[in-house]
């Protein structure tokens, strides 16, 4: 018997639902050249960073701006059709698969920065500006945007999974920095969610609901996000421990104490091995933590001397400072490749990754427990966490062809969710649901939540044609 090469097994048993040529002759007729059904396309829009082996989008359709959007989900409302937008595909959880067949919705060429409006601290951009091209266009302002998951991803695609990532201890998630959308429904209408202002109490707060769907309620042509003045001073620098229980404890000390620290990221010594492998540097290999501390000169020295003392209550070894720009972006860029490394530390492997978030009191139970688990099933594995939100990241590393290894894996993935759920945590932290936690969503949340879930759903689009299968299945 052929081992299985993916999570498939994990998912609903659903007909992927057929395409018929009259749809995508509709297409080609609107679209020209815009649309593509060469299969080298195809599976470049039907695989992301998971685990799942999914069969590609019939067809793949580039917009160009929120009529292209319009268009495209008009007429597969037509012939209901699966609509799965796309924007880079650095998902890790199968956000972008077409479980249930369909066309993939490109939005990667929709990529300008409509309007700055620096003097509000705010910014609309259309869905395929990324989060790096954002920061690059609005330096001459004075002003930056925060969210930094690692990935170079777009802001469409962090707003549809409710992204946050380094920064977010201090400056938030998608969550609480979005402020208005403008959203393609699944009829192919074109509203607007939310305002520039920075409150409202203007009936139902759409903009939160179609923040963290996933694509399943709507497609977001324009997203306008808050900004916030580059820091006047900024310093980084790494801190090593003894043990890993003492990195943890010092992380946990600092957020109760209300240092407003803007960075706090903890990478184990099995990690730090492999960023050193793979970023070719010569971090110490113990248990790190890397910190970056912004505000004025006189108070990011406040914030380095508490975090100091308390580190050293708990062994630490000397800082090591990055206080040029490219220092703390050579040590920042190996972090965000610490994926990258432990794929690249077992030739071949296949990384199963989860994530969660508890409350910060509880962040050593949850990870101390997690890790001396992942090191006794004797599986390779590496951690990275934004701790100072209670938020830490696992990724196993299997061999494909060896099925033992996968369901080891998914063994110690149920563990760590089920022991964060049971401290009062989530079972994802910034990944999403997408097709891997749908179960967890459940027993996180229980049956009544997801049925209130699957009833806006089934309101807001009743084909069931905007990526269908992600989140719950209906």
């Amino acid at each position: 018997m052929n081992a299985p090469t993916s999570l498939n097994h994990l998912l609903p048993q659903v007909q992927a639902r057929d395409v018929p040529q009259a749809l995508l002759d509709a297409l080609k007729t609107r679209f020209g050249e815009q649309l593509s059904t060469a299969l080298v396309v195809r599976e470049q829009h039907g695989r992301d960073e998971s685990a799942f082996d999914i069969p590609p989008p019939a067809a793949v359709v580039f917009a160009q701006n929120t009529q292209d959007v319009s268009d495209a989900v008009t007429l597969a409302a037509q012939y209901l059709v699966p609509v799965i937008p796309f924007g880079v595909g650095s998902s890790l959880e199968g956000h972008l698969l077409a479980v249930q067949g369909g066309i993939s919705l490109d939005v990667s060429r929709m990529n300008a920065v409509l309007s700055i409006n620096a003097e509000d601290l705010t910014v609309t951009v259309q869905p395929g500006v990324t989060r790096k091209q954002l920061n690059e266009e609005i330096k001459s302002t004075g002003l930056f945007f925060p969210i930094d998951p690692g990935a170079d991803a777009t802001i469409g695609g962090m707003s549809a999974t409710r992204a946050s990532g380094t920064n977010a201890v201090r400056y938030g998630t998608m969550r609480e920095n979005v402020l208005a959308l403008e959203v393609v429904t699944a009829s192919g209408e074109v509203i607007r969610t939310g305002t520039r202002a920075k409150k409202s109490s203007a009936g139902y707060d759409l903009t939160r609901l179609m923040v963290g769907s996933e694509g399943t309620l709507g497609v977001m042509t324009e997203i306008t996000v808050k900004l916030y003045p580059l820091p006047e001073a900024v310093m980084a620098a790494t801190c090593s421990f003894p043990t890993l229980a003492d990195a943890v404890n010092t992380t946990i000390q600092i957020i109760q104490m209300g240092v407003p620290i803007a960075r706090c990221e903890l990478l184990d010594e099995n990690t730090i091995r492999m960023v050193n492998a793979h970023s070719k540097l010569s971090l110490p290999e113990s248990a790190m933590l890397l910190l970056e501390f912004h505000g004025s000169p006189d108070g990011v020295k406040e914030q380095v001397a508490l975090v100091q003392d308390i580190a050293n209550e708990h062994g630490a070894a000397a800082f090591a400072w990055a206080e040029t720009p490219e220092e703390r972006t050579r040590l920042w860029t190996a972090r965000h490749n610490a994926y990258f490394a432990g794929v690249q530390s077992r030739p071949g492997c296949k990384a199963i990754t989860t994530d969660t978030c508890v409350p910060i009191s509880h962040l050593a139970d949850a990870l101390l427990d997690s890790v001396t688990e992942a090191r006794e099933a004797g599986l390779p594995y590496f951690m990275v966490g934004h701790v100072g939100d209670g938020n830490f990241h696992m990724g196993y590393l299997i061999d494909p062809a060896k099925p033992e290894e996968r369901a080891l894996a998914e063994q110690l993935n149920h563990q760590l969710v089920a022991r964060a759920l049971k401290l009062g945590g989530t079972c994802t932290g910034e990944h999403g649901v997408g097709l891997h936690k749908q179960g967890f969503l459940l027993e996180e949340t229980g049956s009544g939540a997801v049925d209130m879930m699957r009833t806006i759903k089934r309101a807001l689009d009743p084909h069931n044609i905007l990526n269908p299968g992600k989140i719950f299945s209906l």
